[in-house]
């Protein structure tokens, strides 16, 4: 890959070698933030599984206690009437089932995250084809498939975010934007691996963690020691 003058400039002196505790691997990260607009800090998390384990399976969802982004999050719930109010309290920006349904097959997608109540996922799977690859299906490990639709939709509004692996077994997430405090990304980094940590298949021995990665948009790949990630 081509990279810049600034780039080039920056890591230099960059021992890609070293393994950084969470505190000076969030530092490093920072300082080689370079972007002109304030981009975001990410994780990447390289997991262990067994060879008959499809890395698609293992996602999540999690609460982190400082919101990623400062934009309104918008929530569509598929529910059925008896339950729509609830969800227009909570805030969510489109409610019901139908009309959202048909907007979605029109390629009209005004929605960053979409729950469902239990007994609407029948019909929310015709639509899986087209919300599927964009991240938006609904699943019960997520949270976002729930009786507790008002809950979901205050949780998705204050920050929580899902993990899921792709198919190399890497899990790419926000943290949260370079230009947050150090102890706020401590903080978003500690519960996001946490939720990772635990969600460890039965099966997975040993090992787990192959590499954890911080980055910022654009900036280098900071290691933090995998033996020491939740200290």
């Amino acid at each position: 890959m081509k990279r810049g003058k600034i780039y080039k400039k920056l890591t230099k002196n960059l021992d890609r070698t070293v393994s950084y505790s969470l505190k000076d691997g969030v530092k490093k990260a920072k300082e080689l933030s370079y972007s002109k607009f304030v981009g975001s800090l990410e994780i990447h998390v390289d997991l262990k599984l067994p060879k008959d384990k499809d890395p698609k399976s293992l996602k999540g969802g999690v609460s982190l206690p400082h919101a990623t982004s400062t934009k309104d999050v918008k929530v569509a719930v598929f529910c059925t009437p008896e339950k729509e109010d609830e969800a227009k309290k909570a805030g969510a920006y489109l409610v019901g089932m139908e009309a959202i349904m048909k907007d979605v097959k029109d390629g009209k997608i005004e929605f960053d995250v979409a729950i469902a109540s239990p007994d609407m996922m029948g019909v929310v799977g015709k639509i899986g084809r087209i919300l599927g690859p964009k991240g938006l299906m609904p699943n019960p490990k997520a949270g976002t498939v729930t009786p507790d639709v008002a809950k979901a939709v205050t949780e998705a509004k204050a920050g929580k975010i899902e993990y899921r692996l792709d198919k190399t077994n890497i899990i790419h997430c926000p943290i949260g934007k370079a230009s947050f405090d150090q102890e706020k990304l401590m903080d978003n980094f500690k519960t996001l691996m946490g939720a990772v940590v635990k969600a460890k298949p039965a099966a997975a021995k040993g090992q787990y963690l192959r590499s954890v990665t911080l980055a910022s948009t654009m900036g280098p790949g900071i290691k933090v020691n995998t033996q020491k990630v939740l200290d």
